[in-house]
């Protein structure tokens, strides 16, 4: 998980898209439960740079990172 509360996300969408985005971790459990469901409709990710609505039917896959990754030193 991201230091800020966000979470890395990437969504392969039907037709050949990912989609690699932060969002907040409840939108990122929502996704989880959403498509562990089965569930039909569109879903609301709150995202780092604004809200997303994500048509569950076209999500093929979704990979939820466990942090992100730096190269360097930190101070």
């Amino acid at each position: 998980m991201v230091d800020n509360g966000y979470v890395r996300v990437e969504i392969g969408l039907d037709g050949g898209q990912i989609l690699s985005i932060l969002i907040t971790s409840t939108s990122a459990d929502a996704l989880e439960a959403s498509l562990a469901a089965g569930a039909l409709g569109a879903l609301g990710l709150e995202a780092q740079d604004g809200n997303i609505l994500l048509v569950l039917s076209r999500v093929l896959y979704a990979k939820r990172f466990a942090r992100e990754t730096r190269v360097g030193f930190e101070a």
